[in-house]
């Protein structure tokens, strides 16, 4: 699929505020399953400094800051991005999860596995017994981690109601999963505190999902929302200690494993490390913000693509 991401981001401050640093997470990463073809952002009031890295965990990130007195800021992210499926997940021999739990634990003079920052506590997300209990139905003895993995999943999906500014980006995961609703961080959050309650790794994934309007209605400009969903390390069956697994998406909010029609912004350990546009204020104690995002399809020739050079590009 050929995808093009509008991202708008709209702040109103009252009073000015008087100078700003700010730090955006809006590019799409170039990925297994999508490739990133174009993109800009867009950002007014010129900053003053403007610059993009890449994050230990292989984010594109771009910091920039304001000195001069503004009332509005408005950053504008413009992405076009070629996608395909990923692996499915039922032909997936995945190892015990036991085993891929006693692969992650620490061990004196082993080499560390990368995977292994993502079984820890993260500032967004802490080990409780909780998680553990809750997830313990899926993980019989000897159960593959991805299929264990995926009854989760279900079993997330069938408990958690989505429920719109039920909570907010600061809401412990522990309390989304006590009162049984929430919104796609949280399903997220709780999916991968299960996880990691029993020793196992799993983060954080931020980006998009093409929504189809109800039948009769068009589609309206800026109507869709961010999204978010989880990742879990599973090991091929058989696999030796050292070698690399698989990262295995799921979307408890959708009960559903990531297609064609997602975007993967970034990926961290919890919201906080991939949160969209975040940063620090002088003035401005008051202020309003909006945020609009569209996912369209849309056909080479909008894209300035023919075929041919798309099939290239893929």
């Amino acid at each position: 699929m050929l995808l093009h991401i509008l991202h708008e981001t709209h702040y109103d401050y009252s009073p000015a505020v008087e100078e700003a640093q700010h730090l955006a997470h809006l590019r799409p990463l170039d990925a297994p399953s999508q490739k990133l073809l174009r993109h800009a952002l867009h950002i007014s009031p010129s900053p003053a400094h403007r610059r993009t890295l890449c994050d230990m965990y292989g984010n594109s990130r771009t910091y920039f800051s304001l000195h001069s007195n503004h009332a509005h800021l408005r950053v504008q992210a413009d992405s076009i991005v070629q996608t395909q499926a990923s692996a499915p997940l039922r032909p997936l021999a995945s190892a015990p999860w036991e085993q891929v739990r006693d692969q992650l634990r620490y061990r004196a003079a082993a080499p560390p596995q990368s995977a292994s920052q993502f079984v820890f506590d993260s500032p967004g997300l802490t080990h409780h017994s909780e998680f553990a209990q809750f997830a313990a139905p899926s993980f019989g003895p000897g159960r593959p981690i991805a299929d264990a993995a995926w009854d989760l999943m279900l079993r997330i999906a069938r408990h958690m109601r989505y429920e719109s500014l039920s909570t907010d980006v600061a809401t412990p995961a522990l309390q989304a999963l006590r009162q049984g609703k929430g919104v796609c961080q949280d399903f997220a959050h709780i999916l991968i505190a299960c996880c990691r309650s029993l020793g196992l790794a799993a983060r954080y994934v931020s980006g998009y999902l093409l929504t189809t309007p109800p039948p009769g209605q068009s589609r309206l400009i800026g109507g869709d929302a961010s999204h978010a969903w989880a990742s879990v390390y599973c090991p091929l069956a058989g696999s030796a200690g050292g070698q690399p697994g698989v990262w295995l998406d799921l979307d408890p909010t959708n009960a559903r494993q990531p297609g064609p029609d997602y975007v993967t912004l970034a990926r961290g350990r919890d919201f906080l490390d991939v949160s969209p546009l975040r940063g620090v204020i002088h003035g401005g104690a008051r202020h309003q913000l909006s945020v609009a995002v569209t996912v369209r399809e849309i056909e080479p020739q909008e894209a300035g693509l023919d075929k041919e050079r798309l099939r290239t590009l893929t």
